[in-house]
């Protein structure tokens, strides 16, 4: 009987505690890594995340062009284009994150379906200036200068 007692006296572990103290390296790691890669790209910055907020009236014109991909609708959108553009202008940098990079969308009627679309991208090394008219019935975008015709050529032209 006596034995019996000594069992019942000694405190009984915590079948959690015992988990968690085995597991906690391997938790901690986990949490580490989410830490380290995950949450940067959820919060990365891109050219679409910096455009003001339209209308939906404005919005549409500014879908259709930032869509368009050619005449073949594959490859390469005008978004794409563009990105690569400031890509490429600013390598290894977070340029969208610089608090003196502002981009600017300007969207005004030109007629009853024709859309003038301004593209005005700023940073500290200087600006790119992006005008075309969209035309939404069909579809049809006109470049208004010559740095928004390379990129419509660009993405026509692309293989």
């Amino acid at each position: 009987m006596v034995k019996d007692n000594k069992k019942k006296d000694k405190p009984k572990k915590s079948d959690f505690k015992s988990f968690l103290k085995k597991r906690a390296p391997i938790y901690l790691a986990i949490l580490a890594l989410f830490v380290v890669f995950v949450i940067p790209e959820l919060t990365k910055s891109s050219l679409e995340s910096s455009f003001p907020e339209l209308t939906v009236e404005q919005q549409k014109p500014v879908d259709v062009l930032m869509k368009y991909s050619g005449p073949n609708e594959t490859g390469l959108t005008v978004l794409e284009a563009i990105s690569n553009k400031i890509e490429d202008e600013y390598p290894d940098e977070k340029i969208f994150d610089n608090k003196k990079t502002t981009v600017e969308l300007i969207v005004s009627s030109v007629k009853s379906e024709k859309y003038q679309v301004i593209l005005n991208f700023k940073s500290y090394k200087g600006e790119m200036n992006f005008d075309w008219t969209v035309d939404i019935n069909s579809n049809k975008i006109t470049s208004n200068n010559s740095e928004s015709k390379h990129i419509i050529n660009l993405v026509n032209f692309y293989d």
